[in-house]
């Protein structure tokens, strides 16, 4: 029997793209990267943080009666029926509009609100309230049991944190996902904030993960296959150190909160589906610091980076038309 001794991470680190100083063969990028960012956060060599741990949830809000809600609203579970078109018809079209400028509103004046101290059930409240006054349902409310009207993702949550009661910290950085349900169909989007000031890493990673939303949505052409719009995003998340989420992706939207298309944000050769002028989309790539992989809080619903490094997220609906792509989700 050998006994194996755990070797440590030297005092000066290799370049991202220079052998990893475990000895394992791989990039510092692709390997231990991740992980040293982690433990000097622990040991102060960066900002003093703590890892994202769950709060106390309030009770489910309430939306008035008179405001028009899906199919899911009261029971929890999306009624089975027949598949609908993923080219949608222009009248479908005409509403998401409004559905996405309404969701892009919504986004803006919860976003404006995010500052240390606030809790993320405020940021919820907030968001809650928006959806109303605009005639509208929070499409998470109780959507499989979603007990929010928004997701609110800190550091190294990566999507579907529940808002709790856990007040933001000088230098986190959170993500807003907003989705509105509005004259039958469905507007979603999403954005990445600083919660004051923010460590470099942090930066970086925000303005990549807003970049390789930029570059999926270029790469949306009629005539294209779907995976285009991951390949383009994972060349630039992987040439800037990152890695990108495997276990979300993007989806067709419309009547459905959620139908059958997906949309990986990672080069995926099964995802051959031809993208055609009247489809509609999200694209909402899902950016690691450190490894690509997750796992999940015993709430069913928050991932987490499985290295517990920083994840950020950008997110739009999109209408593929004959030039390229039309997005819904700007106010």
């Amino acid at each position: 029997m050998t006994t194996q001794i755990a070797r440590q991470a030297p005092a000066v680190l290799p370049g991202p793209n220079e052998p990893c100083w475990c000895g394992s063969g791989s990039k510092y990028k692709k390997c231990h990267r991740g992980a040293d960012a982690v433990e000097a956060r622990k040991k102060g060599a960066d900002v003093q943080r703590r890892g994202i741990s769950p709060g106390i949830i309030s009770p489910r809000r309430s939306v008035p009666a008179h405001i028009p809600r899906p199919d899911y609203a009261e029971t929890g579970r999306p009624v089975r029926s027949p598949e609908l078109p993923e080219v949608k018809s222009p009248d479908v079209i005409a509403r998401m509009r409004r559905a996405g400028q309404a969701a892009a509103k919504v986004l803006q004046m919860t976003g404006a609100a995010v500052r240390p101290g606030i809790t993320t059930d405020e940021l919820d409240a907030i968001a809650h309230e928006a959806y109303i006054q605009l005639g509208g349902y929070p499409s998470t409310l109780n959507y499989h049991g979603y007990p929010k009207s928004l997701c609110t993702s800190v550091n190294e949550v990566i999507c579907h944190g529940i808002p709790d009661s856990r007040p933001l910290e000088e230098g986190d950085i959170i993500n807003l996902d907003i989705t509105i349900f509005l004259e039958g169909v469905h507007g979603d989007c999403s954005a990445t904030f600083f919660v004051g000031k923010v460590d470099p890493d942090s930066e970086r990673l925000v303005r990549v993960t807003r970049e390789c939303l930029d570059l999926g949505i270029a790469a949306v052409k009629p005539g294209r296959p779907i995976n285009d719009i991951g390949r383009v995003i994972e060349e630039h998340a992987t040439k800037n150190g990152m890695s990108v989420v495997r276990a979300y992706c993007g989806h067709g939207i419309g009547e459905r909160f959620h139908s059958p298309l997906q949309i990986p944000h990672y080069y995926e050769a099964g995802a051959d589906t031809i993208m055609k002028p009247g489809m509609t989309f999200t694209v909402e790539p899902m950016i690691n610091l450190g490894h690509w992989q997750h796992r999940s809080w015993d709430d069913g619903w928050t991932a987490v980076t499985a290295d517990g490094s920083r994840s950020a997220q950008f997110e739009h609906t999109l209408l593929v038309t004959e030039q390229g792509a039309e997005i819904l989700t700007l106010p």
